[in-house]
C-alpha cells in the first residue's frame, strides 16, 4: 500500500507523524531510550520503571498507581524566547486588532503591534494575562480547538523556522512511551492552557485530552442558536503553577503521582507534593544547559527559571538531567 503524505489534512499528517515518531521511540530496534546518553539520569530513570513494575521487587506498584506527571513547557517541549502559547496569542491579537482601534494605545497590545515583544512582556504575568483574555475570550470551546488546530498546523518558531510541534524533545518523546509501555498513565501538568494543549497534545506525546490539566480561564454555559455552548470569558479560572499544580493533580486525577517531570521552580511544589509520598519516587528536573543544540538557562532566566527547585534536588538527591550531558539528540528530525 503506498500512502502519499500530500493528499493527507494537516491533522491527519500529524498524527501519522505522532504515530511515527512514537515507533521509534518505542525502543522498537532492542534498546530503551535510544536518544538518552548512557549515564546516571538515564539509570536513574530506567532503574525505577524497573523496580515499580517487577513483581517480585519490593518497590512493586500495581498499574492503576502508575501515574507519571509532566509540566509541559521546557520539560516536553521548548519554552524560548518565549512561551509557545504566548506567540499563539500575539498572532491573534494581530488579527483582531482591526476590531479594536483601542489597541493602537493600550499595553501590552500596542507593543505587540509594534512587534516590540519585549516592552510588551515588562508588565510580567498580568501583560501575558491580559493578552490572553483579550483573544481567547468569548470563543466558544469548538471555535478556539478549531483556531488552535489551524495555528499548531501551520505556525513556526521565530528562531529555528521549526513547527512549534517539532520542537518537542525527542528524548521525551520516548520516556513517555517507555512509561506507557509498562502500564504508566502519563498526564500534562502546566501552566500552560488547558484548552490550548488539548487540540494536539494527542498526536504530539500520546496523551489524551482527559490527561491533559492547565491553567485556564472561567468558562460560562451558554445558549447560541438554540444550541448550549461551553463559552470562554475574559477572567482567570485556575492558575495551573506552583501551588496549583498539586491541587489540580488531586482534583483531577486523585491519586499522588510516581514520578513527576519539571524544569522550573513553577515545578517545585508538585515535585515535592510527588517525593513526599511513600515508596519509591521518582523526580526528575529538565536543566537546559545546551546552547548549541537548544537553549542555555537556569537560575536568571525570565522564562522557565530554575533556582530553588535546583537547590532542593541536590538536597534530596532528585535526578536532574543536563541536556548537553545527557541527551544525544533534543529535537525528532525535521520535516
Amino acid at each position: 500500500m503506498h500512502l502519499s503524505l500530500r493528499r493527507l489534512s494537516p491533522n491527519a499528517l500529524f498524527r501519522c507523524i505522532g504515530l511515527v515518531l512514537a515507533y521509534l521511540s518505542a525502543g522498537c530496534l532492542g534498546r530503551p531510550l535510544p536518544s538518552w546518553n548512557a549515564g546516571e539520569s538515564r539509570a536513574a530513570v530506567l532503574d525505577f520503571i524497573e523496580r515499580t513494575t517487577d513483581p517480585a521487587h519490593p518497590d512493586y506498584r500495581p498499574p492503576a498507581e502508575r501515574i507519571a506527571v509532566f509540566d509541559n513547557d521546557g520539560t516536553l517541549w521548548a519554552e524560548q524566547p518565549a512561551y509557545f502559547q504566548l506567540f499563539f496569542a500575539i498572532e491573534r491579537v494581530r488579527a483582531l486588532a482591526p476590531q479594536h482601534p483601542e489597541w493602537a494605545t493600550q499595553e501590552p497590545f500596542r507593543s505587540v503591534l509594534a512587534g516590540d515583544i519585549k516592552a510588551a512582556l515588562a508588565g510580567g504575568e498580568q501583560a501575558v494575562l491580559a493578552l490572553i483574555a483579550a483573544t481567547h475570550a468569548g470563543l466558544t470551546t469548538e471555535e478556539f480547538e478549531a483556531q488552535v488546530r489551524q495555528w499548531i498546523a501551520t505556525a513556526r518558531h521565530p528562531t529555528t523556522g521549526r513547527l512549534f510541534v517539532e520542537m518537542t524533545y525527542q528524548p521525551m518523546l520516548e520516556l513517555l512511551d517507555c512509561l506507557r509501555a509498562h502500564d504508566f498513565k502519563t498526564y500534562i501538568v502546566s501552566g500552560g492552557g488547558i484548552e490550548f494543549m488539548r487540540p494536539w497534545a494527542e498526536a504530539a506525546y500520546g496523551i489524551p485530552p482527559e490527561q491533559v490539566i492547565g491553567s485556564s480561564l472561567a468558562t460560562r454555559l451558554e445558549e447560541r442558536d438554540g444550541k448550549p455552548v461551553l463559552v470562554k470569558l475574559a477572567e482567570v479560572g485556575s492558575i495551573d503553577d506552583k501551588q496549583g499544580k498539586p491541587v489540580n493533580i488531586q482534583l483531577h486525577i486523585g491519586r499522588r503521582p510516581l514520578a513527576a517531570f519539571g524544569n522550573s521552580d513553577g515545578d517545585l511544589q508538585m515535585l515535592q507534593w510527588t517525593a513526599a509520598g511513600g515508596g519509591a519516587r521518582l523526580c526528575v528536573l529538565i536543566r537546559h544547559t545546551d546552547a548549541e543544540r537548544e537553549w542555555n538557562y537556569d537560575r536568571n532566566s525570565h522564562i522557565g527559571k530554575l533556582d530553588k527547585a535546583l537547590d532542593e534536588a541536590a538536597a534530596r538527591g532528585w535526578t536532574v538531567v543536563d541536556m548537553q550531558r545527557d541527551w544525544a539528540a533534543i529535537f525528532p528530525p525535521a520535516d
